[in-house]
């Protein structure tokens, strides 16, 4: 395992976010093969929605000399993981612009079938390493449990003593033809995200009931942790 943390670590080490910043985010989107090619768009679209709401611009432009840096990288088996936007402090209205452009111009490439959320949360923690932020944050999204590489209870148990939190966004099903049994159906995931993958201070599990809701989560969990900065500066 630690083997695979440096080897993860050296993928990533590529030029750390320079700029004094409030908060490094980096967003870790699932595209393992349980994401089919219409899950995958309403992903990358979602995200850029959320980004481009005007609360989340808001939260963001609230201090340009102080910025959020955000970072966005795909997921799926241990060793297939690709970055797509590097760290960026958002010090303006242009770059966040930016960021959503790339995002929506993104195409999927080929991915192996395999879920490996413990890698994800690596790879995740060591972009993190390379800010120096007052708040180190990483959101993981999934649809599924890991079944590749190490377990994220044991990335956990690494991890333990580093000053970041990692909160997940749960994707459930999407809606079925007849009935709709999703809320009770995405539990059990979420009892999985919460006990083996969230880590640190106020950490926390988002849920959106299919692909299609997945904007709107993004834009709550967004919210939540911009808000969360709030409240500790003024304590």
């Amino acid at each position: 395992m630690i083997r695979l943390a440096v080897l993860l670590w050296a993928l990533v080490a590529g030029g750390a976010a320079q700029a004094a910043c409030r908060q490094a985010l980096a967003l870790a989107l699932d595209v393992s093969g349980s994401v089919d090619a219409r899950e995958y768009r309403q992903q990358l679209d979602g995200l850029a929605l959320a980004l481009d709401a005007g609360s989340v611009r808001q939260a963001l432009m609230q201090q340009p000399d102080s910025p959020v840096a955000l970072s966005v990288y795909e997921w799926s088996s241990p060793d297939d993981v690709t970055l797509l936007v590097p760290w960026t402090p958002v010090t303006s209205e242009a770059v966040l612009d930016g960021i959503i452009a790339t995002l929506r111009s993104t195409t999927r490439a080929p991915r192996s079938p395999g879920t490996g959320l413990g890698s994800a949360m690596l790879y995740g923690a060591a972009l993190l390493e390379q800010t120096d932020c007052t708040l180190r944050t990483l959101d993981v999204s999934g649809d599924g449990r890991s079944n590749l590489g190490p377990r994220p209870r044991d990335v956990k148990t690494l991890l333990a003593g580093r000053d970041i939190t990692i909160n997940a966004l749960v994707i459930g099903e999407d809606a079925p033809a007849t009935g709709d049994d999703r809320q009770s159906g995405i539990g059990p995931l979420s009892s999985y995200f919460r006990a083996e993958v969230i880590f640190g201070r106020d950490a926390f599990v988002e849920t959106a009931l299919g692909f299609e809701h997945y904007a709107q989560a993004m834009q709550r969990k967004l919210e939540r942790e911009l808000l969360t900065l709030v409240i500790g500066r003024l304590e």
